[in-house]
Parts: C-alpha cells; structure tokens; sequence
C-alpha cells in the first residue's frame, strides 16, 4: 500500500482509530517528545473548542 492509498483510507477512520495510527506514527519519530508536546496541545485545544461548542450549543435557542 502506498501514501495515497494511506491517506485516502484515513478519513474512514473513527477518532479512536485516527488517534491510534497517529500515536503509531509519532513512536517512529526520532522527534516524539516534540510530537507527544504537541499531540497534547492539540488534544487540550481539542477539548476547550469542545467546551465552547457546548457552551454556545446551551445559549441558542432552539
């Protein structure tokens, strides 16, 4: 299987599926802790976008 065929699969992956094969990836990394920093920045930011969803889901009517 080549990149292109990689790629064209990914978006058919759950969440959980895309979070594993990215962790696969950044353990291969010579640079992991950069990744890992930035994984973990990316996933807080995740979370607080998730947070202000909700919170502006809660103030519009419906």
């Amino acid at each position: 299987m080549n990149a292109a065929e990689i790629a064209a699969e990914i978006p058919k992956l759950s969440p959980v599926e895309r979070r594993e094969i990215a962790r696969l990836i950044f353990d291969l990394e010579e640079d992991r802790r950069t990744l890992d920093d930035c994984d973990q920045a990316a996933a807080e930011n995740f979370r607080m976008l998730d947070r202000m969803e909700a919170a502006d889901a809660a103030t519009k009517p419906r």
